[in-house]
């Protein structure tokens, strides 16, 4: 396979020199040619946008970084996906579109220097004011959405939609091997629509205060293999995705049928995520032998009344977890990408079910470790109308902080903000709940506090050190509870507590 050093076209590693064109020309030279690898040697060469082609291998030597010029004028408009919406953004830094056979792969460091883009962000969450020739000419093309579309979303009434530093559109036969991705100007590492998707031994790094720094995002992706990844980053680490509300739905893509193994996530919002943009479907996703560090939460799912789509037939299991705020958190109710003047978001009563209604069900959770937990032990939170359904977890040990000095906070962001510091699992509308062989050691607070449920079996739930003022489990407004085993025998009277 033919090799094009870029420094063969001109380009010079010296962090200063412009070296999008020399860059441009080798890939242009590769895909004239039928394909081969774009090889970077060692250096740092500053770059603007850089698009790949078909049949083409970027790779980057050890000691080699691609450095991504802050000048947002280099970045015109380009059709994406923005936060779970069809439309135009700026484009984004390192980019595919309707390619087969693609890859990025070595051992160096591709460097969004996001720092001027997370800047203007804060401007605007300050209530501050942007706007450019660039934002003009997006919001331009953006017009029917921005007409149609209400959010709290806090970029969408300025338009300054910030671009992913990797992100690949439509693309089949994807690799992505060994690299360092860093420093976004928004979402790392973004696949939209993509088919036949390894990523191995890859390294996300974002500062744990970038805004919406999320690690790898897989959207209306299929058949997708993650591997021996590491994450440290400012917002969710892995997120599934497939489309937002109304848009999402229309495309109706899921991502499903999704490998995720042996991956260790350091701090962000989350270690494994789904949603909150699922409207066009997640399933068939299995995640293995992880590991979560100072995440806030663990496995979180996140969607709301106006999502629809549904999440469905996971498996997640051999995962130890440290120091995170909740373990576990599904949540129907999560508040943040909303139209806030739609009072089914924050009614806590019954809404007619539609095609806006989200649908979570099938999740086997099992062999989980998780220590030092600050908040809840678990949150399972559903709707009224659609209730959490069919999750199982089993074999889960987990221990909450013993400090009482711990504040906690929220288990997840929902209609209304719930705190809680040292508190066991906390389930309310849910049906065909089952806890097997699962121990929960909370500070305060019982392990496991169901409302509104129904069919919930619990065999085998135990604290190693019963609470004297509080029982194992409480359960309000509970229908068909089963609950057997060591703890429940031997204390009849302490261990349940039902009320009307």
């Amino acid at each position: 396979m033919a090799i094009y050093n870029i420094t063969d076209f001109g380009a010079v590693g010296d962090g200063q020199t412009m070296n999008a064109s020399a860059i441009a020309v080798a890939i242009e030279r590769c895909a004239t040619a039928g394909g081969g690898t774009v090889y970077v040697p060692a250096g740092r060469y500053l770059t603007g946008p850089i698009r790949l082609q078909s049949h083409m291998t970027l790779y980057l030597e050890a000691g080699a970084v691609l450095l991504f010029s802050d000048d947002f004028t280099l970045y015109p408009p380009e059709w994406t996906r923005w936060s779970g919406y069809e439309c135009f953004g700026f484009t984004p830094l390192l980019y595919g579109s309707g390619l087969t056979h693609v890859s990025v792969k070595g051992e160096g460091c591709l460097d969004g220097q996001g720092h001027a883009w997370w800047t203007v962000n804060r401007r605007l969450r300050k209530g501050e004011q942007y706007q450019s020739l660039q934002t003009e000419a997006i919001a331009k093309l953006n017009k029917p959405l921005i007409d149609s579309v209400t959010t709290n979303i806090v970029e969408w009434n300025s338009q300054f939609l910030r671009p992913p530093l990797l992100q690949l559109l439509d693309c089949k036969h994807v690799k992505i091997e060994g690299v360092t991705l860093r420093n976004s100007p928004f979402w790392n590492t973004h696949l939209v629509y993509c088919q036949d998707v390894q990523i191995r031994g890859v390294r996300f790094h974002n500062p744990s205060d970038t805004p919406n720094g999320d690690g790898l995002d897989i959207d209306s992706c299929t058949s997708v293999r993650v591997a021996d990844c590491f994450f440290d980053v400012g917002d969710d680490c892995l997120c599934l995705k497939s489309g937002i509300n109304e848009d999402g739905r229309r495309v109706g893509r899921p991502t499903e049928n999704v490998a995720v193994t042996n991956c260790t996530m350091l701090r962000g919002h989350g270690g494994i995520v789904f949603g909150s943009e699922n409207s066009g479907g997640i399933r068939n996703v299995t995640v293995s032998n992880c590991q979560f560090i100072g995440t806030d939460r663990g496995i979180r799912i996140k969607t709301n009344r106006a999502r629809g789509g549904y999440v469905r037939h996971l498996l997640l299991q051999n995962i130890y977890m440290e120091d995170v705020l909740c373990p576990l958190a599904i949540n129907a109710f999560y508040r943040h990408g909303v139209d806030e003047r739609d009072s089914s978001m924050t009614t806590n009563g019954t809404v007619e079910v539609s095609e806006r209604t989200p649908v979570v069900e099938h999740v086997r959770i099992a062999n989980i470790t998780a220590t030092g937990c600050r908040a809840a032990a678990g949150f399972i939170y559903g709707l009224p109308e659609m209730p959490i359904r069919d999750v199982v977890l089993s074999d889960v040990s987990i221990v909450m902080k013993e400090d009482a000095d711990e504040a906690g906070g929220e288990p997840d962001m929902i209609q209304e903000p719930m705190y809680m510091a040292g508190a066991g699992i906390y389930v309310r509308h849910a049906e065909d709940l089952e806890l097997h062989r699962v121990q929960v050691q909370t500070r305060q607070g019982p392990a496991l506090q169901l409302e509104d449920t129904e069919n919930v079996t619990v065999y085998h739930l135990s604290m190693k050190q019963l609470h004297s003022d509080t029982p194992v489990v409480t359960a309000k407004r509970t229908q068909a509870l089963v609950v057997e085993g060591r703890q429940a025998t031997q204390y009849p009277t302490q261990y349940l507590l039902e009320q009307l």
